[in-house]
């Protein structure tokens, strides 16, 4: 049994992002002020307007990141705002559940993207220190992640609601 896309449903991902690597003693407020407003205030935001078009029986996916959950250097306001949108998730389910819009919180692991200027993906000795650190040893894939999203998607995860559901490979297990 595969699994079954929603039709008539209608969800919002929440995930765009930037990565800013500095020490908490150098973030400067103005970096600090950018990754707020993308990463938590424009989730908070543009999931409210899309209150009146979000049917009821559609949903929310948030993404936030493994570094809520574990912690390298530089990276304290960047994972600061993800631990917000994780909290986040948690209310907007149990406020949005009378209209059984479900919410979840995709936690990826280091991806191999341009995000953060493409570091995990085009830096050799960076990709594997990560992928020395991840179970599955490698780091992820967009698939990785993507396939996850669409499934939260999907009728056979109705029942999914609230959730952080970290897709790592199993990093710093």
């Amino acid at each position: 049994m595969g699994t079954t896309p929603l039709t008539d449903a209608v969800f919002v991902t929440n995930n765009a992002g930037i990565g800013v690597h500095a020490s908490f003693a150098e973030t400067s407020e103005a970096q600090f002020d950018t990754l707020l407003n993308i990463h938590f205030k424009g989730a908070f935001f543009l999931t409210q307007k899309t209150l009146p078009i979000l049917n009821d029986g559609g949903g929310i996916v948030n993404i936030s990141t493994g570094l809520a959950r574990f912690s390298f250097p530089g990276y304290a306001a960047y994972a600061s705002m993800k631990g917000a949108v994780e909290t986040l998730t948690k209310y907007q389910a149990k406020e949005l559940g009378a209209r059984h819009i479900r919410v979840n919180v995709v936690a990826p692991g280091a991806i191999e993207t341009d995000f953060g200027g493409g570091a995990v993906r085009d830096n050799a000795g960076l990709n594997s220190m990560i992928a020395s650190e991840t179970a599955m040893g490698r780091v992820g894939l967009p698939e990785d992640i993507g396939g996850v999203v669409a499934f939260l998607c999907t009728d056979d995860a109705r029942w999914i609601n609230a959730q952080r559901i970290e897709v790592s490979g199993g990093m710093m297990v």
